[in-house]
C-alpha cells in the first residue's frame, strides 16, 4: 500500500521575488512616462516661447489691444509713418498711368500729400484701427493665447528673417500686411487695403489745387478712380 506524500513548499521567498520583479517593471515604466511627459512639456515650453516672439503672436496681440481699446499698445505696433508713406506710394503707382501724370507726381502730388501728412497719418491710424476692430469683433473678451491659436485660420503668415507678410482673409475682405521685427517686437510697416486706399485718395484729392490751376485734370481723374 502506497502512502500519499504531501509536499509543502517552504520557500516563502518566491512570491516576494515575483513581486519585486513586478515592482521594478512598474518603476521603469513610470520613469519612462515621466521622461516622455517632461520632454513634451519642455518642448512645448520652448515652442511657446518661440511662438510668442513671432509675427503670428504679434498679430494676436494687436487684435487683443484693438478689442480692448488699448491705444498705447496699438500705437507701438502700428508704424504709422511708414504705413502712410507706403499708402502714398500705392496711390502714386495706381494713378501715374501716363507720362504726363508720372512727371507731375514728384513735384505737385508729393507737395499736396506733404501738406496733409499729419491729417493723413491720423486718418490712416483711425480708419485702420476701426477696420481691424470691426473685422475681429469675434475675438473680443478672449485671451491672447486663444486668439493666437486662431490666427492661422484667418491669416497666411510667412516669415523671412526679420520681415513677414500676412494675408488676412476675414469676412470676405482681404488685407495684406507687411511686418518688421526690431527692438524685440514686431510692427506693421505697410498695409494693402482697398478701403484705406480709397480714403487716402480722397484725402489727397481734397487737398489738390482746384480745377483749372496748374494741376492737370488728368491726375485728378486718375485719383478719382480710386474713390
Amino acid at each position: 500500500m502506497k502512502r500519499n506524500r504531501i509536499v509543502i513548499n517552504v520557500d516563502s521567498n518566491q512570491p516576494r521575488r515575483k513581486r519585486g520583479k513586478l515592482g521594478k517593471v512598474l518603476l521603469i515604466i513610470c520613469l519612462v512616462l515621466l521622461l516622455i511627459f517632461a520632454g513634451l512639456g519642455l518642448g512645448g515650453y520652448f515652442w511657446w516661447q518661440n511662438f510668442q516672439n513671432g509675427p503670428t503672436y504679434a498679430l494676436a496681440s494687436l487684435v487683443d489691444a484693438v478689442q480692448r481699446n488699448d491705444e498705447a499698445s496699438v500705437d507701438k505696433m502700428l508704424d504709422v509713418d511708414k504705413i502712410s508713406s507706403d499708402f502714398v506710394k500705392q496711390v502714386r503707382e495706381k494713378t501715374a498711368v501716363s507720362p504726363q501724370a508720372a512727371v507731375l507726381w514728384p513735384s505737385q502730388a508729393d507737395a499736396a500729400s506733404s501738406a496733409v501728412s499729419a491729417k493723413l497719418k491720423e486718418t490712416i491710424h483711425d480708419q485702420l484701427t476701426t477696420e481691424l476692430r470691426n473685422l475681429t469683433d469675434a475675438a473680443k473678451g478672449k485671451p491672447v493665447f486663444l486668439i493666437a491659436l486662431g490666427i492661422p485660420y484667418f491669416a497666411d503668415v510667412k516669415q523671412e528673417g526679420t520681415s513677414a507678410n500676412a494675408t488676412v482673409n476675414i469676412k470676405g475682405e482681404v488685407i495684406k500686411l507687411t511686418m518688421q521685427s526690431g527692438d524685440n517686437r514686431w510692427s506693421i510697416v505697410a498695409v494693402q487695403d482697398d478701403k484705406l486706399a480709397k480714403i487716402i485718395a480722397d484725402a489727397i484729392i481734397k487737398n489738390l489745387p482746384a480745377t483749372g490751376s496748374h494741376m492737370p485734370e488728368e491726375v485728378r481723374r486718375q485719383l478719382d478712380k480710386l474713390k
